[in-house]
């Protein structure tokens, strides 16, 4: 029996090698991996030894060789098979360890120059790999070295690989080479005629693998599944673990995505609370109680059965109040012993520890693992857009009104531009000392969504006096402008770029309120 090893990532290798060695394997390699195992006193032929033909052109050809793909390709159960390997004196190869040229890698470095990009493109490897992964029943194909351990200890307790092994190998190894390949393609195709990369290339390749089958998907009547990407991004999702609780359903996960997409974005101690993908109660304190507290008071009535999110520990003395309420999930960076037992008393609560990248003061979203793309399905076609990841300070403020805004009017009026950013369009949302007061959302006038979220303020028992405004995109009339001040707004922040902005002004500076523009929007439909 032989195996064939030439990888570009030696992590595990040596252990691996010696393990075969150990059961009797002989080790054919390549260049670099061959003289590693050499160093280490293991017995290796280099490839040269098996096909008679040198490595050339620095190393691009070396196990393009019938040697190699018949070894690989042969069927042992075919005779006809086996007398050709015989005729040319062919040797089988039983178990080919490959990992390919770093190209994703390089690529991923900043100023990286197309020759270098194509010098990564690997060739031997995936012929090799494709050739074991077809002839899966009599070739094992490993491609990564986190499969190394599970491979080597059941060859070593059953002195053989299962059809089962043998098969996940190569399934995982054919995903490994369209994943490959779909980056190669992604990357030539993003450069234009005169060699300028652009952002989307002319084809666009994704991979994502399964988490989880469902129950059923948004409605009974619908299947679905979970899928991450290959390369998840820390701090996402798909990266938390679950601690207790029933399985995640296609609208918790959907809901759930919404409620820490929003949290993570405050350096401060905060509390998001979503109910239907929409936020309806947000706030930041001193504390994570005190955040919870300030958000659930947003809507009490949403809040049920909601999905909380919060950017901080949950101790016992939080989950106590978290507990006085009906929630279908709870998500939080990390949870103490105590509190965990506190949230025990409700097994069906799906609590998720998630994983919190780190942040500044004033938080770099495009930094803290946030998608580079977003994806909307259309009927035979996706649209595809770069995610929204602007971030507004105080500095890109332009006040357009009379009246200036107060240093705690900014300071609320940039936190309820952060919530707006949630909040499906058209979105409203009222705010104070940090707080959620009002949310307005998904409604087809910005008039309707500023009516209801005063509404909604006004059945949660709370004061719109004083409070400040943020609307996703500009009020196109002063009709909007003129319910948000009615119902207690001092000051309130949007885009601008309306034709009639200066209605809109001329009605601010009537009220004698503050207004300032952001000059962007975050339209979320």
């Amino acid at each position: 029996m032989n195996a064939l090893l030439s990888v570009s990532d030696k992590t595990g290798l040596l252990e691996l090698a010696k393990g075969l060695h150990a059961c009797g394997v002989g080790l054919i390699s390549t260049g670099g991996t061959a003289k590693l195992l050499a160093e280490h006193g293991l017995p290796v032929r280099e490839i040269f030894d098996l096909t008679g033909f040198p490595e050339m052109l620095d190393g691009r050809v070396k196990t393009l060789h019938p040697k190699v793909h018949a070894g690989l390709l042969a069927r042992r159960d075919l005779l006809e098979h086996t007398q050709t390997l015989q005729a040319h004196g062919i040797e089988t190869i039983d178990i080919l360890v490959v990992n390919l040229y770093p190209f994703e890698q390089t690529v991923a470095k900043p100023g990286c120059l197309l020759e270098e990009a194509i010098e990564q493109i690997d060739i031997g490897g995936p012929a090799m790999v494709r050739s074991a992964a077809k002839n899966w029943k009599d070739v094992a194909v490993l491609t990564d070295p986190e499969q190394y351990p599970s491979f080597l200890k059941e060859f070593q307790v059953a002195k053989e690989i299962s059809k089962k092994t043998h098969f996940d190998l190569a399934v995982s190894a054919f995903n490994k080479i369209s994943q490959y390949d779909g980056a190669i393609s992604n990357y030539l195709s993003s450069f234009d005629e005169n060699f300028h990369q652009v952002t989307f290339p002319q084809q666009f390749n994704r991979q994502f693998t399964k988490v989880q089958e469902m129950r059923y998907g948004e409605n009974p009547h619908q299947q679905a599944a979970f899928y991450k990407d290959i390369d998840p991004q820390l701090g996402s999702l798909v990266c938390s673990e679950q601690l207790q609780g029933k399985e995640l359903s296609f609208n918790n996960i959907a809901d759930s995505d919404a409620a820490w997409e929003c949290v993570k974005c405050f350096a401060e101690p905060a509390c998001v609370i979503v109910k239907h993908a929409n936020p309806c109660g947000v706030a930041i304190s001193q504390s994570a109680l005190g955040a919870y507290e300030k958000a659930f008071k947003t809507d009490p009535t949403s809040a049920f059965g909601g999905i909380i999110a919060l950017n901080r520990e949950v101790d016992a003395e939080l989950a106590q109040a978290l507990m006085k309420q009906f929630m279908e999930v709870l998500m939080a960076p990390h949870f103490t012993k105590q509190a965990l037992e506190v949230l025990a008393s409700k097994p069906n609560v799906r609590v998720l520890q998630m994983q919190l990248p780190d942040k500044s003061d004033i938080l770099p979203l495009d930094q803290v693992g946030r998608n580079q793309f977003d994806y909307k399905r259309v009927g035979s076609g996706l649209l595809v857009q770069t995610s929204d990841h602007h971030v507004l300070t105080d500095k890109d403020l332009k006040i357009v009104t009379i009246k200036p805004p107060t240093n705690d009017q900014v300071k609320d009026l940039l936190f309820a531009w952060r919530v707006a950013n949630y909040v499906k369009s058209n979105a409203i949302v009222f705010c104070k000392d940090g707080m959620t007061m009002g949310v307005g959302a998904g409604q087809m006038s910005r008039l309707d969504s500023a009516r209801i979220a005063s509404i909604k303020a006004k059945e949660a028992g709370l004061s719109l006096l004083g409070s400040v405004v943020a609307s996703d995109a500009f009020f196109p009339f002063r009709d909007g402008l003129d319910v948000v001040v009615s119902a207690g707004a001092t000051a309130v922040i949007h885009p601008g770029g309306s034709m009639r902005d200066q209605e809109v002004i001329d009605a601010a500076n009537e009220h004698g309120i503050a207004m300032v523009f952001t000059g962007v929007r975050h339209f979320r439909h």
